[in-house]
């Protein structure tokens, strides 16, 4: 089989998949819960200096053959492979996130999410957000809220973009603006590299990972802390002191295969450089 080559049996064993496979929407609300619980969102390869690759062979060989976790980009790219190897009709497009911003705060392009043209309307497919990316399609409509595993979610228009939030207690919560444009695979390549060696973007100098609970809650760690929130924003944190104790949580917790000589040099990098106390906005 040719390396550049999507291998769909891997994908759907490594997010232990075996429901319909026909492209509706019912098959693809199964295979973005299945997806995001089974591959964790993580950056910890920026985090040892490797810019993420984004070519189809490389994306498989880390998050389905070695076990590892990705951020948006990588996610997204292997998640639209896998539609795409199922016959559904996939749009790539951008998003500018504001989580902990303004919701009309100027951002630049940084975040990938996917469209996939259903016959019950364009849905969002996003399984590459992190802390609050949604664990269902979600009809790309304003003013409709559409329920998840994770929670209660809509849109609302912004002079033109759709803008995700999610209900955490009482407050709707602002997460990314969506880009109503198709996007190139270099627009991709342009803004991963950017994210990826940037000096002030939050990777290059934190352990962030983010996975959905299959109880309706979301795990998430920015280095030390890890937290837990349920679906009405009620949230319980705690902090890992111990490198043991940082190998659990990321080979257990969030299923993700980390050498001890890679988590020995991600501690060595988040104790010279890291952010400590409060997280990255984009990660509380």
């Amino acid at each position: 089989m040719p390396s550049d080559r999507f291998d769909q049996d891997a994908w759907l064993t490594r997010i232990s998949y075996g429901g319909p496979l026909a492209p509706t929407l019912q098959t693809l609300r199964g295979l973005v819960i299945a997806h995001a619980h089974a591959i964790a969102y993580g950056s910890l390869d920026i985090l040892l200096g490797r810019a993420p690759k984004l070519g189809i062979a490389e994306l498989q060989r880390k998050m389905i053959d070695r076990k590892r976790g990705g951020y948006c980009f990588e996610q997204n790219m292997l998640f639209r492979a896998g539609l795409r190897s199922l016959g559904y009709r996939v749009t790539s497009l951008q998003g500018r996130v504001v989580r902990g911003m303004a919701i009309d705060a100027p951002r630049p392009a940084i975040h990938m999410l996917l469209q996939v043209e259903l016959p019950e309307g364009p849905y969002l497919a996003d399984v590459g957000f992190g802390n609050l990316a949604p664990t269902a399609p979600l009809l790309l409509a304003p003013q409709v809220e559409q329920p998840t595993p994770q929670g209660l979610m809509r849109f609302i228009d912004v002079n033109g973009e759709l803008t995700l939030q999610q209900l955490l207690g009482q407050r709707w919560e602002h997460i990314y603006r969506v880009i109503p444009y198709p996007r190139y695979d270099a627009e991709y390549e342009v803004a991963n590299w950017y994210t990826a060696t940037h000096p002030d973007a939050p990777y290059l100098s934190n352990m962030i990972a983010a996975r959905p609970l299959p109880d309706g809650r979301r795990l998430t760690m920015f280095n030390a802390r890890v937290t837990v929130r349920d679906p009405n924003g009620g949230s319980h944190r705690r902090d890992v002191e111990t490198p043991e104790a940082f190998a659990v949580v990321l080979r257990e917790e969030f299923a993700l295969a980390v050498s001890d000589g890679d988590l020995q040099e991600m501690l060595r990098v988040v104790e010279q450089r890291g952010t400590h106390g409060a997280p990255h906005p984009f990660f509380a």
